[in-house]
């Protein structure tokens, strides 16, 4: 929390500099930043003040800057780097990272980028590229230690002591046969403290288990949360070893995935800038606005169908807003937990009846008592038993249907291959205000005219 602070604090003080302060004394600030701090102040300024302090970047970090940012504010500083520029602040990139670039790039770009690269490094960066960004195989590093299994510790750490250095993040190496068959991992700690004459076969471990090049990012999450784990060996189809995943792309894919939920949410994109022009943000939320529009137009529609009960027991327009309202919370409750449950892999087919019974007996549990406490209101307010019976039938209706609705909407849009995050509230909140409307005016139309 104090590290938290303390970025805050300078990349606050240099928002307040670049208003009043020297110039040197600034560059000399951005220059004392991690790559990332300096990604989080660019996102955070202006157009214009964001190129001045693009301007003070230290090229040798300028790609691990563009890496950090998000896709629109990277276009918008790359639309004014001249090409040598570019080619030049991707050199001596990591190779996954740099994948990570490319796969974003106009294809002239990126062929532009992989000629610039040696043989050995554009095979490797093709061969990351082949895969889907959010798989083992876009996520992985391609740079890995292996040794064979009959070689003995001495030689290994012998070999260890020839290269001079590891790849970042290297907690362990990997053991694989002449055809780079995967076998097992050895720990880079157990190297240290074991007999060297004994043979790599004999301390390796077969428990890190290798992960499938074509497996899911959310898979790959799950992998690592429940093993504990720090890094992987990826493999192919022939078991082959091809790359490895580090706890650290880990840690950048949940960050995604919960900024895509949270932004997702209101028809929102992480990757938009918070700086971008009025009216190219006014443009993208106008969609989501107009389907917010075409589903409060069916809510209305179901209103007018019961206009002449509203003409006639006006009591019924002051309430109505309660039922809808209540049968909305309880029906995200249930579309956050079936969600997350999904995400982590907790539903398949033997379960999911179970699921489903459970939500609906929690909201109709829900549904009754909170009905019974409206009732009592209604009739201490208005001296109306009737009328409190309405609102009370109708918000057991309601809540019960919204339970069942927040179980089966992203069930749903995951069949129909629809993020759950982006249009389940919308679906939701659509079916809790037609079935509350209807249950309510239905009711009052039948036990108070």
């Amino acid at each position: 929390m104090e590290a938290r602070e303390h970025t805050q604090a300078k990349l606050s003080l240099l928002r307040n500099m670049l208003d009043s302060g020297p110039l040197r004394s600034t560059k000399m600030l951005v220059g004392s930043l991690h790559p990332s701090e300096v990604a989080r102040l660019l996102e955070s300024l202006p157009i214009a003040e964001r190129a001045v302090i693009w301007d003070m970047v230290e090229p040798d970090i300028e790609g691990d800057v563009l890496v950090e940012l998000a896709e629109e504010v990277r276009d918008g500083l790359m639309e004014n780097m001249p090409l040598d520029k570019i080619i030049a602040a991707l050199g001596g990139m990591e190779l996954d990272d740099l994948a990570d670039l490319v796969a974003d790039f106009p294809e002239a770009l990126t062929q532009e980028v992989l000629r610039s690269l040696d043989h050995q490094d554009r095979d490797r960066l093709d061969a990351v590229l082949s895969y889907d960004e959010d798989s083992a195989g876009g996520l992985m590093n391609v740079d890995v230690i292996t040794v064979r299994p009959d070689v003995t510790v001495e030689v290994v750490l012998r070999y260890l002591h020839f290269r001079g250095d590891i790849p970042d993040g290297t907690d362990s190496i990997y053991v694989v046969n002449r055809d780079n068959e995967y076998f097992g991992s050895v720990f880079l700690s157990r190297l240290l403290t074991v007999d060297p004459g004994l043979s790599v076969a004999k301390i390796m471990s077969t428990e890190v288990q290798p992960i499938h090049a074509f497996t899911r990012s959310e898979e790959i999450v799950w992998e690592f949360e429940n093993r504990d784990l720090l890094s992987a060996p990826v493999v192919n189809d022939n078991n082959q070893l091809v790359g490895r995943i580090t706890i650290d792309d880990i840690v950048d894919v949940i960050r995604e995935e919960a900024e895509h939920s949270l932004m997702g949410a209101a028809g929102l994109d992480e990757e938009d800038d918070m700086f971008a022009p009025v009216v190219r943000s006014a443009r993208r939320r106008a969609l989501w606005l107009g389907v917010n529009l075409a589903t409060a137009f069916l809510a209305a529609s179901v209103v007018d169908l019961f206009q002449t009960t509203l003409d006639r027991i006006v009591l019924l327009a002051v309430l109505m807003p309660v039922v809808p309202s209540m049968g909305g919370v309880a029906g995200s409750q249930s579309l956050i937990v079936i969600t997350r449950a999904m995400a982590l892999g907790q539903i398949d087919r033997n379960n999911s009846i179970r699921i489903l019974r459970k939500e609906f007996l929690v909201g109709m549990l829900n549904g009754i008592a909170w009905s019974i406490v409206v009732a009592l209101f209604t009739y201490a307010w208005f001296g109306d038993w009737r009328l409190g019976a309405v609102i009370a039938g109708a918000m057991a209706i309601n809540m019960s249907a919204a339970a069942l609705a927040g179980f089966a909407v992203p069930l749903a849009l995951r069949k129909l291959h629809v993020d759950p995050a982006l249009a389940g509230g919308v679906v939701l909140t659509t079916i809790t205000d037609v079935i509350g409307y209807m249950s309510f005016l239905g009711l009052g139309a039948a036990f108070l005219l």
